[in-house]
């Protein structure tokens, strides 16, 4: 509400509220404009010493209280830490920051970064602060904020055990800022917040301050998804109707395709032909829809999307958003080597630029992808091919949001979007400020459902799950700060065993409704001659080992059974006992295999020939007779089947009669016993003897299922502590930790190694494994410690023969000795095996080769990498060798190859900001 619009009485109550809060008012002065209610309720309660979490859709505007934290620090002359995700959040978030507050007031850490880290207000990924926790990092004196952004990461497999090690580590008297996207269990957490960091405000707003509309596109048609008000919406009938006709009367397009009606129009049943993109791109745009956001889901098919649009000459800018283009392009790139620019694909990225069109993804030159936000954001990019990366809190808004496809690669499979991601994905459509509504469409092909895709963009209940986990690093450095009984209680004040308990709370209620239960089947089945829970007992001892037996019997009547099978000549006459094909049989072939069980050839006296198998006969197969057989035998000739079906029945031999085999229960002595106490119980007389087994048999269920509901509840309850446990008693083995719980020598450098292989590590460390190796050979061997390769399968990696060959397999030796004690002790999989994916482009950068030489060879070898992928994975290993040779020491032959590799790859591509 503007000022003039206030009534007098409105206007007395604002400055009053004003007044209370005079940091808030200063603050509004510099933002100039007015703040959304639940961004007013959660900076009142920063300002009233509250901790906050703030859960609101994506561009609801929720950093603005982050940015408040920010402003508290400096205007109390106190010190406020905002860490992100990702770095290219991070340096989104330093640029906007030292634009407002100037570059002395603010810094930046992230792996390989590092600006103003002394400045009051440091921008940082999540790991950094961690690390500086661990540490005891001066630079943590003075400071009162801590700001969470995307806090909801906390539920990633791989990295989000960072984030709540940060929560449960901050000093007490640190207020955390944690900003989320919409979860549905933003209670729970903010109970468990309350609980570990002590008052804190939960804020949630569902409210999106720009409108979305969801739409499909199927064929060249734009349907609205939904059709109704937005309280009664349901799936728009014009879209099921439209896409239950092209699946009816749909061929698949590639099998289609050539078909053609006599007249050489296309045949009705041509199958259906998706919307190019240059279509659909040209139709948002004569729709005013553009800026737009294509998810591909795919880095290779983002390119491959540019390049489409580029062919087909599609350009987007106007000859002065041309020129602009240019300029800043030229600004960000001015640094690159003019020799790289051609490996890079320098000009057909800067072409597409100029026509308005980019791709994002995690495989771009990290210039390259900076250049691309930094146009979308001004307006000079229209349209970016993106894969799901560019939703992670990047300020890119855009007006409309397409989904090519509802299936993304997580890594490990292809899987369905989840509603929190599709609500992620789609929630970057509509600019605050600019657009009155954003617009979110899905590309219909066939498979995909209008009435699913409807569940997904109204599903409001995706829950935060934690991903917390001990591991070694962690486990080491809680046990240097606070001893091991001290570190057992703070992992159980983690968020996923806060978790776990609450969900133990409703077995435990099932579990007492169940004792009652019971408690009513057995006086439903008390018996006036003894106790019949006893008798029920018994019963159920000679049921289960009868079943026993019975399994016994037949695991060893199969083996029996395929022995009697190898033992099988050619002639042999047999009697096949069911089915079919029972009756004779003469062995053509014994179908020996080295590997597997025999499968006999044979030809019946019905004249019918194939294979047999165990599964052919309940009983060892017994050799009637024997028939001499010529050399050569074609059962595929009808004459040759006739001849063999006479022989076999002239030979006079039949087919035996099958008595009751004596089973090898009527001679188990341990039944026998269960059935005499059986028939010498009291309650064996009882008339009611029947009724009341009923119940019994009602009772010994239940009472199984309370077994293993409270086997369900024990493996719950303190599980991260028995985790916890387990890891130390490794740690104690292999030296890092001493009997009486004291970190060693080499438990202080594995405090330092922070590494998803962090115990490898430093195993190879303390083995002298690394030792004698060249910088540029090291690095190639570091490098299997962090790359992991992107495809499906094991690929079989070229090394560097010699030193760097003889140590990757030393290396390799350690990683499978870790991976068999963590297999004894029940640990989860912890430590990844070794990927020599990046060895020899890695060797060959820090040898000084170019970065067309280094590509090209890894292409050649099978492993295509782009110029982003390098990069990353260089910074990588530069990270890992910095972390050993600060272990190790520069003193030391192996800190020494450390730090002269990172200088020799710290270097072209690498080493721009």
């Amino acid at each position: 509400m503007s000022s003039a619009s206030r009534s007098p009485a409105e206007a007395y109550a604002h400055s009053r509220r004003n007044a209370q809060r005079p940091k808030l008012t200063d603050f509004l002065s510099v933002i100039s404009f007015e703040l959304d209610p639940f961004q007013r309720q959660a900076c009142e309660a920063l300002e009233d010493g509250h901790g906050v979490l703030v859960c609101a859709p994506t561009g609801a505007g929720k950093t603005v209280v982050g940015e408040f934290a920010v402003h508290l620090a400096l205007s109390e002359g106190r010190k406020c830490f905002y860490t992100t995700p990702i770095k290219a959040l991070s340096n989104q978030k330093f640029a906007d920051l030292t634009a407002r507050y100037g570059p002395e007031s603010i810094g930046l850490l992230t792996g390989d970064t590092s600006v103003n880290g002394g400045a009051p207000v440091v921008v940082m990924t999540t790991e950094v602060l961690r690390n500086m926790l661990y540490s005891g990092s001066s630079t943590l004196d003075g400071l009162a904020y801590v700001v969470m952004d995307e806090v909801h990461y906390l539920a990633d497999r791989f990295r989000g055990p960072v984030w709540e090690e940060v929560i449960l580590h901050l000093p007490e008297h640190v207020q955390v800022v944690g900003l989320s996207a919409t979860v549905s269990n933003a209670e729970e957490f903010g109970e468990w917040l309350v609980e570990v960091r002590g008052d804190t405000s939960v804020v949630v707003d569902e409210h999106r301050p720009v409108p979305l509309w969801q739409h499909m596109l199927v064929g060249n048609q734009m349907l609205d998804l939904f059709e109704g008000d937005q309280t009664h919406a349901r799936i728009n009938s014009q879209v099921v109707r439209k896409t239950e006709e092209l699946v009816r009367y749909h061929v698949p397009f590639s099998r289609g395709r050539n078909r053609t009606g006599g007249n050489g129009r296309a045949a009705r049943n041509s199958g259906f032909k998706p919307t190019s993109r240059i279509d659909m791109i040209q139709r948002l745009d004569a729709a005013s829809l553009l800026p737009a956001i294509v998810f591909v889901f795919s880095r290779a098919g983002c390119d491959a999307a540019v390049a489409q649009t580029a062919r087909a000459g599609l350009r987007l800018n106007s000859p002065e958003e041309t020129e602009e283009v240019r300029r800043i392009v030229d600004e960000k790139t001015r640094d690159l080597p003019e020799a790289d620019l051609t490996v890079l694909g320098y000009w057909e990225w800067r072409e597409a630029l100029e026509r308005g069109i980019a791709s994002h993804h995690a495989g771009l030159l990290p210039a390259f992808k900076e250049t691309v936000e930094e146009l979308f954001v001004r307006g000079l990019v229209k349209v970016v091919f993106a894969t799901e990366t560019l939703a992670l809190g990047i300020n890119m808004p855009a007006r409309t949001v397409v989904l090519e496809k509802l299936v993304k690669y997580n890594g490990e499979a292809h899987v369905d979007l989840t509603p929190g991601e599709y609500t992620q994905l789609t929630g970057r459509a509509g600019r605050r400020g600019i657009d009155v509504e954003g617009h979110a469409v899905v590309v219909w092909q066939p498979g995909i459902d209008p009435k699913a895709v409807g569940g997904l963009a109204s599903t409001r209940t995706y829950p935060l799950r934690s991903s917390f986990r001990p591991g070694y690093n962690m486990a080491v450095n809680l046990v240097h700060q606070l001893g091991a009984a001290s570190a057992r209680e703070i992992l159980e004040q983690s968020f996923a065993q806060f978790q776990a308990d609450r969900s133990v709370v409703g077995l435990a209620r099932r579990i007492e409704r169940n004792k009652e239960a019971l408690a009513g089947y057995t006086e439903a089945m008390t018996c006036h001659l003894g106790d019949f829970t006893e008798y029920a007992t018994l019963r159920r001892r000679i049921g289960d080992r009868e079943k026993q037996l019975a399994k016994q019997n037949t695991n060893s009547r199969r083996i029996e059974t395929a022995k009697s099978l190898e033992r099988l000549r050619k002639g042999d006459v047999i009697a096949v006992p069911s089915g079919r094909r029972s009756g004779l049989a003469v062995v053509v072939d014994p179908g020996l295999e080295p590997m597997g069980e025999a499968k006999p050839l044979v030809v019946t006296e019905d004249r019918w020939s194939g294979r047999l198998t165990s599964a052919d006969f309940p009983s060892p197969v017994e050799v009637l007779g024997h028939i001499r057989l010529p050399k050569q035998v074609d059962v595929r000739s009808p004459k040759s089947r006739r001849d063999l079906a006479s022989t076999i029945r002239n030979t006079g031999i039949t087919v035996p009669s099958r008595g009751r085999r004596q089973t090898t229960a009527d001679d188990d002595p341990e039944l026998a016993t269960l059935r005499r106490a059986l028939r010498a119980h009291p309650c064996h007389g009882c008339d009611q003897r029947e009724d009341h087994a009923r119940w019994g048999e009602r009772y010994h269920r239940l009472l199984a299922e309370n077994q293993q509901l409270e086997r369900k509840v024990a493996a719950t309850t303190h599980s991260l502590a028995r985790q916890f446990d387990r890891i130390r008693a490794l740690l104690r083995e292999r030296g890092y930790l001493s009997e009486s719980e004291e970190v060693t020598a080499d438990g202080k450098r594995l405090t330092r190694l922070y590494s998803e292989s962090d115990l490898l590590a430093a195993e190879c460390i303390r083995h002298g494994v690394w030792k004698g190796l060249k910088p540029e050979e090291l690095a190639a061997v570091v490098s299997s410690l962090v790359y992991e390769a992107r495809r499906d399968g094991p690929v079989e990696a070229r090394l560097p023969q010699g030193a760097v060959a003889d140590a990757m397999l030393k290396t390799v030796r350690l990683w499978a000795e870790i991976e068999d004690d963590e297999r004894r002790l029940k640990l989860e999989r912890i430590t990844r095996q070794p990927d020599p994916g990046f060895a020899w482009p890695v060797y060959r950068w820090a040898r000084g080769e170019s970065l067309e030489k280094v590509l090209s060879a890894a292409e050649a070898g099978g492993n295509e990498l782009g110029a982003g992928d390098f990069v990353r994975w260089c910074r990588q290993v530069i990270d890992l060798l910095d972390q050993i040779r600060d272990v190790v020491g520069r003193q030391e032959p192996v800190g020494a190859a450390a730090a002269k590799a990172v200088d020799a790859l710290r270097r072209g591509v690498v080493a721009m900001m």
